[in-house]
């Protein structure tokens, strides 16, 4: 599976240009990567709007004859449409009494410990919206991958939707496998803006209190401008009505089959050479998923020195036929049955 180039940057080569000195978004974005998985991959550009990015897709080819000699041919042209992604703004400000936060001496320390719980906030938030973030229920969010990808009959999409099953009501979930690229999905933020969580030190304040008090705090301010762009359908991949409570009863893989769910869904990606491939799926279908594997592997399989459950080389993290598996907490597992 071929990496795609230079110009399609993750947010730790953002980081690396835009705060060369340590103080800007560099350690913010260590962060997230320790906690969200899915940062790790997610390819971000800037938008070729203010309020987001336009993509041109083609949606029909000229049609092209046979030619006599002696008669021309019709004139034809091809079609396309344009496609509008907006991009959300997610923003928090934290405030820490300035008494308090100098009680021991270790003011930056305080103030850190505190960060770090505004960004899990946002970084947990961010994550959610990727996936289910729907614009016509909430138009402050940009739209994620659910509400994309979420009617298998009669949808452009829906050949990319594949079905597991038959979920209890509220007990669904789902796999996905992105093929990250610049041509075919990836993150944006605003034109003339900045990648990443923005955190912006405000320093000292004078603040007011629920009745009117006032006192002097350090104020923080948090701001993430993003959003998804969708240029390519064929590039994102749904293993959708996942039931999560026969998953969990069906340890030898034989009613839930997850593992032949995934192979289906490779075959859906165009060209592999153009994008970045990953799975991502929430902790109790990664879980299980090793549980599947390794039962097995034992008479179906097998293992050599040096590879793993499914015959690949072992490089430090679980793959499937080659293609990394990242668990991120965000995809639920109440989800209902698509059709």
């Amino acid at each position: 599976m071929a990496t795609i180039g230079f110009q399609a940057l993750t947010l730790t080569d953002w980081a690396k240009r835009v705060s060369p000195d340590g103080n800007g978004i560099s350690p913010v974005v260590e962060l997230l990567n320790q906690s969200n998985e899915i940062l790790m991959d997610m390819l971000w550009l800037e938008g070729n709007l203010a309020t987001g990015h336009r993509t041109t897709v083609r949606t029909g080819l000229p049609a092209v004859a046979w030619r006599k000699l002696n008669y021309g041919v019709p004139q034809a042209k091809s079609t396309t449409v344009t496609v509008d992604d907006a991009c959300g703004m997610l923003e928090a400000f934290g405030q820490v009494d300035k008494d308090l936060a100098e009680l021991n001496g270790t003011t930056a320390a305080f103030r850190l410990s505190e960060s770090t719980a505004f960004i899990e906030s946002m970084n947990q938030t961010m994550a959610s919206t990727l996936f289910y973030g729907d614009s016509e229920q909430n138009p402050e969010r940009f739209l994620g991958l659910a509400p994309r990808y979420s009617t298998i009959a009669g949808a452009t999409n829906g050949q990319n939707i594949l079905s597991a099953g038959t979920v209890t009501a509220g007990d669904g979930t789902s796999i996905w496998l992105m093929g990250w690229g610049q041509n075919s999905v990836h993150g944006i933020f605003p034109k003339g803006s900045m990648a990443g969580l923005q955190h912006e030190d405000l320093g000292l304040d004078t603040v007011t209190d629920a009745v009117g008090g006032k006192y002097r705090a350090y104020l923080d301010r948090y701001q993430w401008k993003c959003g998804l762009a969708l240029r390519d359908w064929r590039y994102v991949v749904r293993g959708c009505n996942i039931d999560v409570s026969a998953l969990l009863a069906d340890t030898a893989g034989t009613t839930v089959r997850i593992i032949e769910l995934m192979s289906r869904m490779i075959d859906r990606i165009p060209n592999f050479g153009s994008c970045k491939p990953v799975f991502y799926m929430n902790r109790t279908v990664f879980s299980m998923l090793r549980v599947h594997a390794m039962n097995r592997s034992a008479n179906a399989l097998g293992l050599e020195q040096g590879m793993d459950q499914f015959g690949n080389p072992i490089r430090g993290g679980l793959n499937f036929l080659g293609i990394p598996i990242r668990r991120v907490d965000a995809i639920s597992n109440t989800e209902a049955q698509i059709s």
